[in-house]
C-alpha cells in the first residue's frame, strides 16, 4: 500500500482521525478515515486462580452500564507493562506484584491503529495510597468466579468483546 496523502481531521484526548488517500496493493486508489490510537491495555486481575475482577461502568456510546475487564489507553511514551500496573491501581484500587502479557490484538483493524495488550495480573494487594480515577469515570469493581463469568457470557449479560475474548484464555 502507498499513502498518497493524509490530512488531520480531528484531534481528541485519546485519538486522532486522519483522512488518507492510498493506493492499495492491487492498484486501486481509495480514501480511508483512520482512527489513530496510542494503544491500550486490558487487565485480567486475578485475586486467585478461580476468580477475576470486573468493573461496572456507564458507557455513553451505548447508553448503558457494562460489566467489563478494566482497561485504559497508554499515556504518551508509556510502555504497555507500565500502563497495565498503573491502570490496575486506577481502575480497581489495587496494585499487582506480577503482570504477565498474554496477547496483543487489534480490535478493529479496518479503521483504527489501536492495539490492545492483554495482561493477567496476580499478587493483588491494596496499597497505602489511594488511586486516582479519571474524572469521567465512576467505576464499581466486583470479584466474579470463573464459573459465574462463563454463565454470564452464555446468558448474554457480558457483551464487551475484549472481556469475552480475554475470558477464553482462562
Amino acid at each position: 500500500m502507498t499513502e498518497l496523502s493524509s490530512s488531520l481531521e480531528y484531534t481528541g484526548r485519546v485519538f486522532t482521525v486522519t483522512k488518507d488517500r492510498v493506493r492499495l496493493p492491487h492498484g486501486v486508489e481509495a480514501t480511508m478515515d483512520i482512527v489513530r490510537h496510542r494503544g491500550s491495555v486490558v487487565l485480567i486481575p486475578m485475586p486467585d486462580d478461580a476468580s477475576v475482577i470486573l468493573i461496572r461502568q456507564y458507557r455513553h456510546a451505548i447508553e448503558q452500564h457494562v460489566w467489563e475487564l478494566p482497561a485504559g489507553s497508554l499515556d504518551p511514551g508509556e510502555a504497555p507493562d507500565e500502563a497495565a500496573l498503573r491502570e490496575c491501581h486506577e481502575e480497581i484500587g489495587q496494585k499487582a506484584r506480577q503482570a504477565e502479557r498474554i496477547a496483543s490484538l487489534y480490535p478493529s483493524p479496518g479503521y483504527t491503529t489501536e492495539v490492545m495488550h492483554f495482561y493477567r495480573l496476580t499478587g493483588l494487594y491494596v496499597p497505602d495510597e489511594a488511586a486516582a480515577q479519571d474524572e469521567d469515570e465512576h467505576i464499581e469493581p466486583r470479584v466474579f468466579s470463573l464459573a459465574e463469568l462463563r454463565e454470564a457470557v452464555a446468558r448474554g449479560e457480558i457483551t464487551d468483546m475484549k472481556t469475552v475474548a480475554a475470558l477464553q484464555w482462562l
